[in-house]
Parts: C-alpha cells; structure tokens; sequence
C-alpha cells in the first residue's frame, strides 16, 4: 500500500512539474518574447501611452491560427501593464451571470482575456458592449413583479479577445476593439530560437543542426515546436545520445509522420484524397471533411492555413485547389491538363 501511495505521489509531482514546465515557457515580458516583431514594437507603444496617462490599455483582439502564442501575449501585456489577469474562453461563459461573476472580479487596470471569443453567446455578447465601452453593465434582479434593473459600474479595464476565426465576430464586437493583431505564422530563425530557449529550460542538449531541422518541421508554430522538441527528447533519451542531434531529430519524426515541411498524417491524407478522387480540385471544404472524417472547423482552423500559408493549396470560388508545389513535394506528376 505504502508503495502504492508512493506510486501515485510521484506521478503527482511528475505532473506539477510538468505544468510548471509549461509555465516557464512562457516569457514574461515583451523584450523575451520571440517573434511577432511589429506587434511587439506597437503593444509597447500603446503599453507606455497607456501608463503615462494612467489609465486601462484599450481593448486589443489578437487573431490567427493556433498555436502561435496569443495567450502567452495577453499574460505578457498584463505583466508589461503591472495589474493582474483573468483568463476564460467563450465557450464557458454560458450566460450573463457567468459574464458578470468575472467582470465582478476585476480591479482598475485588470486584463480580462477571453480565448476563442468568437463563441461566445449572443447574450453575453450584447453585455459586454456597455461594459467595454462606457464601464458598465445593466443587470435585471429577481424575478416576475419583482423584477428590475440595476446600473452595476465596472472599473476600467482591459478585454483581450483572441480568436482563430476573425471573421465569425460580429461588426458590433469588432468594432470596440482599439487595438486589432493579426498573428502571423513564425520563420525558421525564429522557431529556432524559441527551440533553444525550450530546450534550456527542459535542462536538453540540442544541437544547431538538430534545432534547425526541428524547426523546420514545425509548421511555423511555437506550440508544435515545443510538443515536437518533447518528443525528440524522449527518442535522444532513450536512444542514450548526449544532445539532439539532426539524425535523431530526423528519425524522430518520420516515425511519428511529420515530414521535412511539417506535414504529417491529416495533411498529407487531405492533399491525396483531393487528388485522387478530385482530380486536385477544386472540392468543397465539407467534402474534404467527410471523405477523410475530420471536422470542417478542424480543417480549417488547424490544417488549412499553414497549407495556404505554404502554398499547397489555394481558395477558389469553387472549392479547394491542390497546388503544383504539393503535388512536387508528394511525388506526384502534376498534369498541366488540369
């Protein structure tokens, strides 16, 4: 038994020490955030207006793919700011009540960031216009002929909204938002670097080549760069190797299906599956989802953009196209026919 309680306190700890590894990750400060070069240089900008006037940084939405750090840059802006951060998502705040138990919450100055704002309910939605334009919110207390209104001012704060989806948000919402990033995808130069900083904190010796390969790999995106660098890890540890290396990097991940552009299983299935049974499109989004049992949202939050970003495919009016630059990388003759 005792061994047993043992057992389980020490994956207790394996897993605290995990998450405080995740939390080390990310930088605390705009000068130690890697990439986003020009959001960086304006945020700092609006973050010293902001604090020789003394008041709340404007409101500020930060959209594009996942996994580019927009959650590590609201925790960042909140930490510039010196004031605390609440943190939620659309989906979980289902009501009103649940919208006004947080903005309740709030000191002057705070950061209220919403992840995935874009689903949040029409409801709440409405609520949150008053509250980010003039600080307040009208609430109705009790019920039937009981019921009435209650003015309930709020201290100035600033929302941050982060969103895959820009284009679902209401002109309303939108529009209330003073401040508005796109986030793009990340270099290899810079995937690089974070790789190294990564693994200086994971306490792991990798190599130039084996950082840049890794990065290579890494569809632009930091998140899939530190799940990667963990798996490599995994490999070079029980493979003996001192350091990462390029060669361990490379067998890493061919057996895991992430090839030398970052594609892996789900990519490389839907380019396939529009060739072969499309003729390389053009094939509608919804098409694409049934034939390889993927979610539409998924593909086209998740698999889409880095294909279009890369040019492996293009948008037509008609659908999806697969690009002569993806059938080169898969191998496959490509008919000028088409």
């Amino acid at each position: 038994m005792a061994d047993q309680d043992h057992g389980i306190m020490s994956d207790q700890s394996q897993n605290q020490e995990e998450e405080q590894l995740e939390l080390t990750l990310r930088p605390q400060r705009l000068a130690d955030y890697i990439g986003q070069a020009k959001i960086k240089h304006e945020l700092n900008v609006y973050i010293q207006a902001a604090q020789a006037r003394e008041e709340a940084l404007d409101h500020v939405l930060l959209y594009g793919p996942p996994g580019l750090g927009k959650t590590t840059l609201a925790m960042v802006i909140a930490h510039e700011m010196a004031v605390n951060i609440k943190t939620t998502s659309g989906p979980a705040i289902e009501k009103p009540g649940d919208l006004v138990a947080l903005l309740n919450e709030l000191k002057p100055g705070d950061v209220l960031f919403i992840d995935e704002i874009h689903r949040l309910p029409k409801v709440v939605e409405e609520m949150l216009y008053s509250a980010m334009e003039d600080y307040y919110i009208d609430i109705v207390v009790g019920e039937g002929p009981t019921a009435h209104p209650v003015h309930f001012p709020l201290p100035p704060f600033t929302l941050i909204g982060a969103t895959t989806r820009a284009g679902m948000l209401s002109a309303p919402l939108r529009d209330r938002f003073g401040i508005v990033e796109h986030m793009n995808y990340y270099n290899q130069e810079e995937l690089t670097q974070i790789i190294f900083r990564s693994a200086k904190i994971f306490n792991t010796k990798i190599e130039d080549e084996g950082a840049h390969e890794l990065a290579l790999r890494s569809r632009g995106t930091p998140r899939i760069a530190n799940r990667l660098l963990k798996r490599v890890r995994d490999f070079a540890q029980v493979a003996g190797k001192p350091s990462i290396d390029s060669a361990t990097v490379k067998r890493a991940l061919d057996l895991l299906q992430v090839d030398n552009r970052g594609l892996d299983e789900i990519d490389r299935k839907m380019l396939l599956t529009m060739i072969k049974f499309y003729n390389g499109g053009p094939v509608g989004l919804k098409t694409i989802a049934a034939n390889i049992g993927e979610e539409t949202n998924t593909i086209e939050e998740m698999y889409e953009p880095y294909l279009l970003q890369i040019g492996f495919i293009s948008r037509t009016p008609r659908g999806r196209l697969v690009t002569p630059a993806a059938y080169q990388h898969l191998g496959i003759e490509y008919s000028t026919g088409k």
